[in-house]
C-alpha cells in the first residue's frame, strides 16, 4: 500500500468516515487510520455475552443527518432505522408517564396529571420546534471566525440577518433555550414535576450538570433537531445496533476508493515546514499526506498528537482549559425476561421507549450534587433502552439485550476501585422501579468514564468530545478564533464532535470539515496561500 495520500484521517468513528467519504467524492486519495480492531469508534455493535449483541457505547439514533444518509447511500448499504413506538416512559411508582404519539395523545396523557399541562404541551412543542428549526439552519454552516477580519464579520452579519427573518417569536424561543437552565425553561411551561423531569432528561444526558445550571436548556434543544423517517424530534434504533451505521459508512468509503485500516493507531501528526505532512503510526510506519483530518477530541489531538512547540502558547492554554467529562456510565445487560412496572401493563409500547429513571428535577439535581461531593450519584439518573424489543436479532429467543446509560459519575473518581459500586447503584435504581429486575439479569458489561477514555479515546469519558456549554459552542468550539475546522497548524483539520455543531451521532462535523478541506486544497492547487 502506498505511503502517500492526499488526506490522512485519524480515527474511523462515524465523523471520520463521513469526512473521508466526502473527500473521496471530491476526487481525493484518502486513507483512514483506526486504532481499534473495528471501525465506528463509539458507534459500534459487539457481542457482550454469548448470544447477546448490542450497541457498545452510543445506543440510539435521531441526530444522524438525513442529508448525510442520503448522499452517502447508507440505505443502499443496508442501514435501516426504525422509530421507537414511544419516545420515553417515566415509571412513577404505581403509575407511569408516557411521552409519544400525536400531540392530542400527549395532551390526553398529561391531562391525567394536570389540565394546565395538557393545554400547554402543544405550545411548548411548537416553541421547541421553532428554535430547533433555527438551529437546523446553522448546522451545516461554518461558524464565523472571531478576529477573522472583514470577510468573517460580513458572514456573521449575513447569518444574523437570516436569523432575524425567522421572526421575533422564534428568536425569543431560541434565546430562552440557549441561555436558560432546563429547570427554569420547563418550569415556565409545566407544573407537574414528572412532566418536567421527562423532558429534562435530554438536558442532562451526557452532560455533567444539574438541570438548574444555565445553558442546560440548550442541551435539551441539541437533542431535538434530529428526525427518524421524517418525524422531527423522534428517536429510533438502527437494526443491528449502532454498528450498522459505521458498517454502512465504511462500505461507502471503500466503494469510493478510501483505504480504511484498523489496528493502526496514530502516534503523532507529522509536521514539515509548519504544515501537517502526514501521520506517524504506533507501529513505526509513516504516511505522508497533503492534509490531515483528526476525528479525535481537541485535547487528545493538540496535547498528545501534536508537538506543543508548533502551537501558539495562548492556543495551548485555551485547549488545556477546554472542559471534557460527561460523567456517564454505560452498561449492556442480558435479561432473561422483560422488566415489569407497577400500574402498567406487562407488555406495551413503553418497553420500546427510552425508559427513564429520574422522577423529578430535584432528583436530577441531587444526583449531580452527590457526584460532585462523593464521586457518584447515590441514586443515578438512568435511561434504559431494550433494543431487542425492536430488533430481536440482538438476543436469543425469549431473552433481551438492554442498554443502561447513567449519570452522574465523576471522571476524576478512582474507577479501578469503585466500578462495582457504581454498577450496584445503577441496578438498585432500576430495581426500585421494576421489582424483579435484578433476578432477570443473566450478565452484564460496564464502562466507567475511565473505560470510555481507555477504549474509545474519549478524554475524561466525554461522549461529546467536550462539554456543550455556551463557551464551547458555535464560534467558540473548540476555542474562540479556531472554529472553522482549521487549526493553528496549516493542513491540520478537526472533523470530530469537538468542532461545530458538537456531539451526537450526526455526521455533520465530518461533512462540514470535508467541505472546508476541499476548498483549501483546491485553492492551493490554484496557487493560493494557505488560509
Amino acid at each position: 500500500m502506498s505511503r502517500h495520500c492526499d488526506v490522512a484521517v485519524i480515527g474511523a468513528g462515524h465523523n471520520g468516515l463521513v469526512c473521508a467519504c466526502y473527500l473521496a467524492r471530491a476526487g481525493l486519495r484518502v486513507r483512514v487510520f483506526e486504532r481499534r480492531e473495528r471501525v465506528g469508534g463509539a458507534v459500534a455493535t459487539e457481542e457482550f455475552l454469548p448470544g447477546f449483541r448490542n450497541s457498545v457505547a452510543a445506543y440510539t439514533v435521531s441526530l444522524l443527518a438525513p442529508k448525510v444518509m442520503r448522499e452517502l447511500r447508507l440505505a443502499a448499504h443496508g442501514l435501516r432505522i426504525v422509530p421507537r413506538p414511544m419516545a420515553n416512559f417515566l415509571p412513577l411508582g404505581d403509575d407511569g408517564l408516557c411521552l409519544g404519539g400525536t400531540r392530542e395523545e400527549l395532551a390526553r396523557e398529561f391531562a391525567r396529571f394536570s389540565l394546565r399541562d395538557a393545554e400547554r404541551v402543544g405550545p411548548y412543542l411548537e416553541s421547541v420546534a421553532r428554535a430547533a428549526a433555527l438551529l437546523r439552519t446553522l448546522l451545516f454552516e461554518t461558524p464565523p471566525e472571531a478576529g477573522g477580519g472583514w470577510r468573517e464579520a460580513l458572514r456573521a452579519v449575513r447569518m444574523a440577518r437570516r436569523l432575524g427573518r425567522a421572526g421575533l417569536q422564534a428568536q425569543r424561543d431560541l434565546l430562552a433555550l440557549v441561555t436558560a437552565s432546563a429547570a427554569d425553561f420547563l418550569s415556565a411551561w409545566f407544573e407537574t414535576e414528572a412532566v418536567r423531569a421527562a423532558f429534562a432528561f435530554d438536558a442532562v444526558v451526557g452532560t455533567y450538570a444539574s438541570p438548574y445550571h444555565p445553558g442546560t436548556a440548550y442541551v435539551l434543544l441539541h437533542h431535538a433537531f434530529g428526525e427518524v423517517e421524517g418525524r422531527r424530534g423522534a428517536w429510533g434504533h438502527a437494526l443491528g445496533g449502532m454498528g450498522a451505521i459505521a458498517h454502512a459508512l465504511a462500505a461507502e468509503a471503500r466503494r469510493l476508493g478510501v483505504a480504511v485500516e484498523t489496528n493502526a493507531a496514530v502516534a503523532r501528526v507529522l509536521l514539515r515546514g509548519g504544515r501537517a505532512a502526514g501521520v506517524a503510526l504506533a507501529d513505526g510506519r509513516e504516511v505522508s499526506a497533503r492534509a490531515v483530518a483528526a476525528n479525535v477530541d481537541p485535547k487528545l489531538l493538540f496535547l498528545s498528537l501534536v508537538e506543543r512547540t508548533a502551537l501558539p502558547q495562548d492556543f495551548v492554554s485555551a485547549i488545556e482549559r477546554y472542559r471534557c467529562g460527561s460523567a456517564s456510565f454505560r452498561m449492556n445487560v442480558a435479561l432473561a425476561r422483560l422488566p415489569r412496572f407497577a400500574g402498567v401493563p406487562p407488555e406495551g409500547p413503553h418497553l420500546g421507549a427510552g425508559i427513564l429513571f429520574a422522577p423529578s428535577l430535584a432528583y436530577m439535581d441531587q444526583a449531580w450534587r452527590d457526584a460532585r461531593q462523593t464521586g457518584m450519584s447515590r441514586r443515578p439518573i438512568v435511561e434504559m433502552v431494550i433494543a431487542s424489543v425492536l430488533d430481536p436479532s440482538l438476543a436469543p429467543p425469549g431473552a433481551h439485550a438492554a442498554s443502561l446509560f447513567a449519570q452522574h459519575f465523576d471522571p476524576a473518581t478512582d474507577w479501578t476501585v469503585r466500578k462495582s459500586e457504581a454498577v450496584e447503584r445503577i441496578f438498585e435504581t432500576v430495581e426500585e422501579a421494576a421489582p424483579g429486575f435484578r433476578a432477570s439479569v443473566i450478565g452484564h458489561t460496564a464502562l466507567s468514564p475511565a473505560d470510555l477514555e481507555r477504549d474509545f479515546a474519549l478524554t475524561a469519558g466525554d461522549i461529546f468530545h467536550g462539554q456543550l456549554s455556551l463557551d464551547q459552542l458555535w464560534s467558540a468550539r473548540p476555542v474562540l478564533g479556531w472554529a472553522r475546522y482549521r487549526t493553528p497548524i496549516r493542513g491540520l483539520y478537526l472533523c470530530g464532535s469537538g468542532a461545530h455543531p458538537g456531539g451526537g451521532v450526526t455526521g455533520i462535523p465530518g461533512h462540514n470539515c470535508a467541505r472546508e478541506m476541499v476548498r483549501d486544497l483546491r485553492w492551493r492547487m490554484l496557487g493560493g496561500r494557505d488560509r
